[in-house]
């Protein structure tokens, strides 16, 4: 599909997009250079952010020699919260505060890279924590401007946050997750190197590819470009801009490799080409939602995370209640999906056929139940919960759990159907159990 307009542009709209990404450096081992590269950025004291677990593996001090050999002076920080809260942001903004580096290195998951977007943040342009945070949850201020240079370099084959301009974590007075999203945000460079997956359990593999999936199934889904509001001025067209020529080359690309390689990457740790290869479409599928977003799967996600009562996954800290992020987003997704598909029902079969679905003699409206029965059939192959109640919830939570979504407008607005509150009730509903 070349450049040009797939939809015509509906009165009002945006008829252009933009694409933007941080500079990307992919390949085993390249996790070296971080010394070279953080000089460059001209940075002399970094901040090095990670958490206890990845603390105290081989390759946060191959991350930290590095940046020694390099001359440069080094504090870290590895109180990260996983799944980060807005308490655990804020003693992450006081350290960098505290330190005042002039450069920041993020050597983790996503909750790792988010937390140090926001220290980086508050600690630049200090405000009241809501400041910046998504409306209509806070107040929805643009960033002053422009941050410290911040090296990315994650150690999951999930998030994306390394190329986004987004950071996620629980609003412990709401009991729900949403973010702040800026350009400002998104890190200067990622070092993305597929040896520091080699230590991950299937589980985390499992959940955080997952999230790659459905970005790339959401961002492809989404309500296109052409349909989006226009803009006041250029400079404000939002990330989430809807489905877009440029997002889609990424979307396909990451369901095919997802298709081949995500059931491999889980079973057996040793397989140094499927680690690598969900490594590669978690940048695609990273990429491409950072420049078109995604929709309902991860606007209903944040409720279902931070509702979460009791659930203790396997394969990560079990100190406290947690459902992870790619688990709390797939759990949704084909409830979801098989609302979506009558709005562009073409979209919905190219995705299945890209995860390895049989497309064959398929009609436009069997195109929701195909996806999602894909979608269903990956996640029993990778020992993901049976819907919302394989993560402790009942259909006396549907209520709780569309209050807790409506909030996600940035998301929800860019889902291809609208997604009011008894759309959401509804959708929950269908996602209790799949098999």
């Amino acid at each position: 599909m070349g450049c040009c307009h797939y939809h015509p542009v509906g009165e009002g709209c945006d008829g252009a997009f933009t694409v933007d990404t941080s500079r990307v450096t992919f390949g085993r081992g390249c996790l070296a250079e971080l010394g070279d590269r953080a000089r460059a950025l001209g940075m002399k004291r970094v901040a090095l952010f990670s958490d206890a677990r990845v603390a105290r593996l081989p390759v946060f001090e191959k991350a930290r020699q590095s940046l020694l050999a390099a001359g440069l002076d080094v504090v870290v920080f590895t109180e990260v919260h996983i799944e980060p809260t807005d308490e655990s942001f804020l003693d992450a903004a006081r350290f960098a505060s505290e330190t005042k580096p002039d450069g920041y290195v993020s050597l983790g998951g996503g909750s790792v890279i988010d937390t140090c977007k926001a220290a980086n943040l508050y600690a630049t342009y200090p405000a009241d924590f809501l400041t910046y945070v998504n409306a209509p949850v806070g107040v929805g201020k643009p960033v002053p401007g422009p941050l410290k240079p911040h090296i990315a370099c994650p150690t999951t084959s999930g998030t994306g946050s390394e190329v986004t301009g987004i950071t996620i974590f629980d609003l412990l007075a709401m009991s729900a997750k949403t973010g702040i999203a800026s350009h400002a945000l998104r890190p200067t460079e990622a070092l993305i190197d597929p040896d520091c997956t080699t230590s991950l359990p299937s589980e985390v593999v499992a959940a955080s590819g997952l999230d790659v999936l459905s970005h790339a199934l959401e961002s492809y889904t989404a309500r296109p470009y052409v349909r989006r509001p226009a803009p006041a001025r250029p400079s404000l067209r939002p990330m989430s801009q809807g489905a877009n020529p440029w997002s889609d080359l990424g979307c396909r690309e990451a369901l095919r490799l997802m298709g081949l390689y995500l059931e491999r990457a889980v079973k057996d740790a040793s397989d140094s080409e499927a680690r690598e290869q969900t490594m590669w479409a978690a940048t695609l599928a990273g990429i491409a939602f950072g420049n078109a977003g995604v929709h309902a799967p991860h606007g209903m996600a944040y409720a279902v995370a931070g509702l979460v009562r009791d659930f203790r996954p396997s394969g990560y800290p079990d100190e406290e209640p947690l459902v992870p992020h790619g688990m709390a987003v797939i759990v949704n997704a084909p409830s979801v999906f098989r609302f979506t598909a009558e709005v562009s029902p073409e979209r919905h079969l190219e995705a299945a056929q890209g995860l390895g679905a049989d497309t064959r003699g398929a009609r436009p409206e069997d195109a929701g139940e195909v996806l999602a029965k894909e979608v269903i059939r990956i996640m029993r192959a990778v020992g993901m919960p049976n819907g919302l109640s394989g993560v402790g919830y009942t259909e006396a939570d549907v209520a709780a759990l569309a209050e807790g979504a409506f909030p996600q407008q940035r998301l929800l607005q860019n889902a291809p159907r609208e997604m009011s509150k008894p759309v959401l009730t509804d959708l929950f509903r269908q996602a209790m159990r799949y098999w």
